[in-house]
């Protein structure tokens, strides 16, 4: 496999896990946002990657990340009673988002080390290269 490669598999890694950092960052952002109708509401995003096959008939295939969309979750609002808020339907209803804080914690620390291999990756890719053109130095 091509050092080229290397970094443009470990590349695409990054920015997808960029995308999934970028989606929880909005979530938890928006975790306490609430809204007068069920529409309006704010839904937990999550990015949807791909896997895409490069050089597939090379002994040294390898694959991509590709980031195919971002969806909404379509889990129902949660629904509270609360006459006094200002967002309140004529009933005397809010929506809640969908937004779980814990889940969205652990997908952001997965997310974290994702990245972080992925720059390791990268990080050991040069350190070989740089060995090999060592190897052409005499002593």
């Amino acid at each position: 496999m091509a050092f080229s490669t290397i970094y443009d598999i470990a590349g695409s890694a990054m920015t997808a896990q960029t995308v999934r950092l970028n989606t929880v960052a909005s979530n938890l952002a928006n975790a306490d946002v609430v809204s007068g109708s069920e529409q309006t509401g704010y839904r937990a995003k999550r990015p949807v990657f791909s896997t895409v096959m490069v050089d597939l008939n090379s002994p040294a295939a390898g694959a991509k990340v590709q980031i195919e969309d971002v969806i909404e979750s379509d889990e129902p609002l949660r629904r509270r009673y609360e006459p006094n808020h200002p967002k309140a339907n004529k009933d005397g209803y809010v929506f809640h988002s969908t937004v779980n804080a814990v889940e969205e914690m652990a997908d952001m620390m997965a997310a974290s080390r994702s990245f972080e291999t992925s720059v390791d990756v990268m990080s050991r890719a040069r350190s070989m290269q740089q060995s090999i053109l060592r190897l052409g130095q005499s002593s």
